[in-house]
């Protein structure tokens, strides 16, 4: 795992939001895909820092998520 503070070197038109998130100014992360690895940041502070995770820990993530949300 890695956090960085400068811009990662992502495309804009590269990050998504979660179709879940609602847009109402909530808690929400925005992702990207990059040669593998997965990139995430907060939606609201898109110059803030980005964690940089490997993607099966981001499969992991997402597992315990949706198991969370029953």
């Amino acid at each position: 795992m890695n956090v960085q503070r400068r811009r990662a070197a992502v495309p804009e038109a590269a990050w998504f939001k979660s179709s879940y998130s609602t847009g109402n100014g909530g808690e929400c992360i925005e992702v990207a895909d990059a040669r593998g690895t997965v990139h995430i940041r907060d939606s609201k502070v898109r110059s803030g820092p980005v964690l940089t995770i490997a993607p099966d820990a981001w499969a992991g993530l997402v597992r315990l998520a949706a198991d969370q949300t029953v």
